[in-house]
């Protein structure tokens, strides 16, 4: 992936489409991941699941997204961001009807199967173009592209939350979802910017190509990967198991359940959308730092708050603190455009690996010491985030606060 030439933008207006382009498929791919985290709880009580059953359903989705983040680098530089990207929209639309209509757990399993492998090339290829767009921009927008995600989320849990209450089924509730998804993201891929360097005599040559085997033997990349998969850990625990801790936790309704897994999402979208000017002031590592230290804190309250506005408050203090690991992440990854792509790539893999192992750890725990307690884990997890949140300093930029 190398950085777009100022004469193939075509002016401001090219990269402003480009930027709502992606700002839709960030909140799509967000639309789709809340909305089968919503019906959950549904599908364990229809199918009759014990919670470490639950954890390696779950296992399906992330393991189809590691296995497709490896080779989502090689995938963008042969067919482009653009065409990447609807192909992961076509499967993971085609996952989530599969999930919403399985009538046991080998289909439900399949579908979410389609979904990691769908949502894993969607990922990676739509946060290049994201930091395309952000090079085009001259500023850092990335943070502003996974608030994006996260109204997405917002949107989809809510409407998870109203159609557990409605006592709808899944395939009512889903089918339509796959389909507006698919149908938006195809538009919106159009307006994305162009994978060729265009020179001045109007020639076009291709992105150079950058193995990803060398992208995985850089110390910093490897680094990034590593602070990416605490956050990731952190967002992931909530995702799948927030509303269950609630519910078994506290004894609450899955409806409210699925609100407070709303109400996390709505707090990582606020913490997205404000900490652009706290990266700009403060710098990547202090802020990381700080942010992991609010997400200690608000899962403290979760655990051993004792009753439910105790508990979300800390919902809050979680969801924010877990709100900019992942894009400060992925931007460091592609702070080089033209190594963007494997570095992404790489990073993509070494973070999705916290959706592959915390489901099933977390699950397992919650069997001997139930789901609200099993969450000690991830506190475990954030120290290290601590640790390694300098690998995210900006490359040729030395002056960042430390």
């Amino acid at each position: 992936m190398t950085t777009t030439a100022p004469s193939v933008l075509s002016g401001a207006g090219t990269v402003s489409r480009a930027r709502l382009a992606v700002l839709a498929a960030f909140a799509l791919n967000g639309l789709i991941m809340a909305s089968w985290i919503s019906r959950v709880p549904a599908a364990r009580d229809r199918l009759d699941l014990a919670s470490s059953q639950v954890g390696l359903v779950l296992l399906a989705m992330s393991g189809g997204a590691v296995l497709a983040l490896p080779l989502a680098g090689a995938v963008i530089h042969r067919i482009g961001t653009a065409r990447t990207v609807q192909c992961g929209a076509a499967v993971c639309a085609a996952g989530l009807v599969l999930f919403g209509i399985a009538p046991g757990v080998p289909v439900l399993a399949l579908g979410l199967l389609l979904m990691g492998i769908g949502s894993g090339t969607w990922d990676v290829s739509m946060n290049v173009q994201g930091a395309e767009v952000e090079r085009g921009l001259g500023r850092a927008v990335m943070p502003h592209f996974h608030a994006a995600f996260s109204v997405g989320t917002v949107a989809g849990a809510l409407l998870g939350a109203a159609t557990n209450a409605l006592r709808l089924g899944s395939a009512t509730h889903l089918l339509p979802i796959a389909v507006v998804a698919l149908v938006v993201t195809l538009l919106a891929c159009r307006s994305f910017l162009p994978d060729v360097e265009e020179h001045a005599d109007g020639t076009a040559e291709p992105a150079p190509r950058r193995s990803a085997l060398a992208a995985w033997r850089e110390p910093r990349t490897l680094l990034v990967g590593v602070l990416v998969l605490t956050f990731a850990f952190t967002e992931g625990s909530a995702n799948d198991w927030l509303a269950l801790s609630l519910v078994d936790g506290y004894h609450v309704s899955n409806s409210r359940g699925v609100l407070g897994f709303a109400v996390f999402v709505t707090a990582m979208t606020v913490g997205r959308v404000l900490g652009v000017r706290l990266l700009d002031r403060f710098g990547r590592v202090v802020v990381l730092r700080v942010t992991a230290g609010l997400a200690v804190a608000g899962l403290l309250l979760v655990i051993v708050g004792g009753s439910v506005p105790v508990a979300m408050a800390g919902v809050v203090l979680w969801g924010l603190g877990a709100s900019l690991g992942f894009p400060v992440g992925m931007s460091a990854a592609a702070d080089d455009p033209a190594h963007a792509a494997a570095r992404v790539s790489v990073v993509s893999s070494i973070g999705y690996t916290a959706f592959l192992a915390g489901p099933p750890l977390i699950g397992f725990l919650a069997d001997h010491v139930g789901v609200r307690q099993s969450l000690w884990v991830v506190l475990a997890v954030l120290a290290v985030a601590v640790v390694v949140a300098s690998a995210a300093r900006p490359l040729q930029a030395p002056e960042e606060p430390r």
